[in-house]
Formats: C-alpha cells, structure tokens, sequence
C-alpha cells in the first residue's frame, strides 16, 4: 500500500526484556491498534491486516511476544517464560509503545486467539478504548469441535511430551506449525487446556495479582463458523474473565465472506479483507460516538 508506511522497532516490555515490533503508519490517521498475537503466530503473520488498517488511517502496532519471532532472547530450552509474561509485560509495554507513537489517539486492540486472554493482567488496561477479538477462546479442548480433540491430546501428550524430552521446548516439527514455543508457555497451556473454566480458577492464585473484573473497556468477538478451537461455547467461557466489560458476539461463516474457509487463522488473510473493513469500522466508532458501547 504505497500510502503506508512500516518500520521495525525495538522496545522494552515493562520488566526489560527487549521485544521485536514493527508500526504501520497510513494517512491522516484517527485510531492507534495494536495486534496481540495468537500462540505461536509471529507478528509478520498480521502484516497484511497491519497494512490495511493503517490505510484507513491508523497508526498499528504489531510485535514478537517473549520467546517468539524476533523476540526470542536466548535458548528456548531452560527458558523461564511463562504464558502470563506475555500479558503482565509485553502487552502492558506494547500499549505504552503506542502511546508514544501516536499520542492523542485513542488506543484500541485486536486479540487474536491468546491474544484476548490477558487483558486483565495489564495493569495499563484502562488505556485501551476498544477490544476486537477475533477467534479468541478458552483453550479446553472439551469446548472444541469432536473432530479436533484427537489433534489436541496427540499435541498435547504425544508430539508435545517428545519434544519436551528431546529438545528442551516445543519445536516446529511433526505437525506444530507455529514458532517454537518456551517450555513453561507449553506447559501451563497444556494445564489449562485441560479444565473446562481454562485459567479462571487460576484468577486469585497462579495469575494474581490481576485487574479482570476492571476491564470495562468493549469487547466485541468475533467467532467463525469453521473454526474448530474458537467455538461459541469455548468463547463464552473465556468471555466470562471479564465480568463487567460490555460484550458482544459475531459468527461469521466463510460464505459471509465469499471463501473457501476462515477457520482459527484465515481472519487475518487477505482473502479475508472484507472482515477488515467491519473490524475498523467497529474500531473507530468510539472516536465518532464518544465512547459507545458494545
């Protein structure tokens, strides 16, 4: 898009570490976005969604969680990542970073998958005008369509208990597609993955502190018909995190956006575009309303 503009960036997240980003910078812009990765997603995945908000006219912010992409800082293995570190320090600082881009926007956000889990672990929460997340749920394989359960427990206890063993981490072989993944990211998403309230019960131990029942920016979800991991149930449960953030629910099948299929990562393919322009348009709107609600 020749109105456009990217650059790579380096930033600290709110504990040091350094993390890998790039800004998408179009015309006149009136938002700020940034995108939150789905597990083991870089952010090179987002470019094209990237690029297309931006020239609508936002300032976007895509970037490496610890341990993923560019961001990796060290060996995986032995690494001391944990999943929570993406939200309590690189969201966090992701924000911040944004702030500073494009100050006097308002700062909304795109979730995908993973992505959506953690805005209460960011004490900076507050910041964030508007949510879209787009096939984010719980992780419990239970809430899944019947077909991929057996792909989920042979990742789980098959191909991802060898690569523990053998390597140390999650590495992109033997049918994970996605970046290699820091053992304790694996670990504790294998934990949750495995309980029908996913990381709830986690909310007043493991994850404290935490500010959920805060969050009351809007949240609008979007789910597909034809994915096998976001289902509305899987998404219901993860929705009930955040207890006091006005909510909505989309379901869009590939026929609404005249492909072959969207499933737990086509939202963000160009074939996908026509998605884009309601995610914006959603977006933006708290800018032209002053703040609407869900």
């Amino acid at each position: 898009m020749p109105d456009v503009q990217s650059k790579p960036i380096t930033f600290s997240a709110s504990d040091g570490w350094p993390l890998a980003g790039d800004l998408f910078i179009g015309p006149a812009p009136r938002i700020a976005v940034m995108i939150s990765a789905g597990t083991g997603f870089p952010r090179r995945f987002y470019r094209h969604l990237a690029g297309y908000l931006a020239n609508q006219g936002a300032v976007v912010l895509t970037y490496d969680y610890r341990g993923i992409g560019d961001s990796v800082n060290g060996p995986l293995k032995g690494s001391s990542i944990e999943l929570p570190d993406w939200g309590r320090h690189d969201m966090t600082a992701g924000i911040e970073t944004l702030e500073r881009a494009a100050p006097g926007l308002p700062i909304t956000h795109i979730g995908h998958s993973v992505g959506g889990h953690f805005l209460g672990l960011m004490p900076n929460h507050h910041k964030i005008a508007r949510n879209a997340f787009l096939a984010v749920s719980s992780g419990y394989f239970g809430h899944h369509a019947l077909r991929n359960r057996p792909l989920e427990l042979f990742f789980w206890w098959g191909l991802g208990s060898y690569s523990l063993m053998r390597h140390g981490y999650i590495k992109p072989v033997g049918g994970w597609r996605g970046e290699a993944l820091p053992p304790r990211v694996f670990k504790t998403w294998r934990k949750w993955s495995h309980r029908q309230k996913y990381f709830l019960p986690d909310l007043c131990a493991a994850l404290a502190p935490q500010h959920y029942e805060a969050v009351r920016s809007p949240i609008r979800s979007w789910v597909f018909s034809d994915d096998p991991i976001a289902t509305p149930k899987a998404n219901e449960v993860l929705l009930e995190a955040y207890p006091n953030a006005p909510k909505s629910l989309t379901v869009t099948s590939p026929q609404d956006l005249n492909v072959k299929r969207i499933g737990h990562e086509g939202a963000f393919k160009p074939e996908c575009a026509p998605l884009w322009s309601e995610v914006y348009e959603w977006l933006a709107d708290r800018t032209k309303k002053g703040g609407a609600s869900a």
